[in-house]
């Protein structure tokens, strides 16, 4: 009888065993990957139905992300990764990404791309001010980067720690260039962090989308697109302003990791996204994605006219890849 159990026990072992790996061989594992971020929750369930990948949602941010790859750079966990573009050029430089060239991989500008195919561009968003009307009480939205320095706006402004998360790299960048600094100057962006402390900033390391909408946090330095997404779509009373001063759009990336355990599936998850489904959820979670074709009209039509998007300024997202562990070491030196 014992012998019978023991047998039992070990054919009940493999069937687990193959059953884990029949799981396993429908996953994906993806790094910063957070539902509430740019609409990930709906990507991520397409993915599953149209590919049979499934795809845990994953809130880690980009300078999490790069931080964990590099750590398992010997045993890789994750198969993808998004992030931010100058994460993505530290990542290449860490050997913890794979060469993968997706389908539609012509159609990507080639500024946009890393051209081994390390790296590629899926969508892009413009920094500015997230506002929810109602967490203002009554105070006037503000228009400029000036503005948030006035002590009527103390503790409603919050931004990412631009020293972990990209969105906070680039709304600080941002305020940088417009305040006469280059990626070549930093100062001028460090010394406007550091005159915002007066006024209480909340600095949380990841995507705050549900704290603005509670009216914890009243003006948030943010996308357009999450902007969009709570007014049009959440139906909160939140608006974008594009300040007066400028402002800058940056592309966000993806990735095949190196050595990734389901890597087949990591490469079927990102021919989905780069799609004309997939490019058309970005669109539909008002992103601009890479792909300008996969833009619906009646979307595009819920954006700030072009006239405001004309105080976009341009910049070198390779630079600014190069300056971003200065800058998130001085950020910590003299604002923090």
């Amino acid at each position: 009888m014992s012998i019978l159990i023991k047998r039992i026990a070990q054919a009940g072992a493999l069937a687990l065993s193959l059953s884990a790996g029949a799981a396993q061989a429908d996953n994906a594992i993806c790094y910063n990957c957070p539902t509430e971020w740019a609409d990930w929750g709906t990507q991520l369930r397409a993915i599953k139905e149209k590919t049979g990948v499934n795809i845990p949602a994953d809130n880690k941010n980009s300078g999490q992300s790069l931080a964990q790859l590099v750590a398992e750079k010997s045993n890789p966990v994750a198969d993808i990764v998004y992030l931010g573009i100058s994460f993505a050029a530290q990542a290449k430089q860490e050997g913890v990404l794979a060469s993968y060239k997706p389908q539609h991989w012509d159609d990507i500008p080639a500024d946009l791309k890393d051209p081994d195919g390390q790296w590629f561009t899926i969508h892009s968003g413009t920094m500015g001010f997230m506002v929810n009307v109602d967490a203002l009480d009554g105070k006037p939205i503000p228009q400029s980067w000036a503005d948030l320095l006035k002590p009527e706006y103390k503790g409603l402004v919050g931004y990412l720690d631009p020293s972990s998360a990209f969105v906070g790299y680039v709304s600080a960048m941002a305020a940088n260039l417009a305040h006469g600094g280059s990626v070549d100057d930093l100062q001028p962006g460090l010394d406007y962090l550091e005159k915002l402390q007066a006024n209480d900033p909340i600095v949380p390391k990841q995507t705050s989308y549900a704290r603005l909408l509670s009216g914890e946090i009243g003006i948030l330095l943010d996308y357009d697109f999450n902007a969009y997404r709570a007014k049009h779509k959440d139906q909160a009373n939140v608006e974008f302003v594009i300040p007066r001063e400028g402002t800058i759009a940056v592309p966000y990336v993806m990735s095949l990791v190196a050595n990734a355990p389901n890597a087949e599936n990591g490469r079927k998850a990102l021919d989905f996204v780069m799609s004309d489904e997939g490019q058309a959820i970005w669109a539909r979670a008002f992103l601009r994605p890479v792909r300008p074709d996969a833009m619906p009209k009646d979307v595009e039509a819920l954006f700030l006219p072009a006239s405001e998007y004309a105080r976009v300024q341009a910049i070198d997202y390779g630079r600014m890849a190069e300056v971003q562990r200065d800058f998130a070491d001085r950020y910590l030196q003299q604002v923090q």
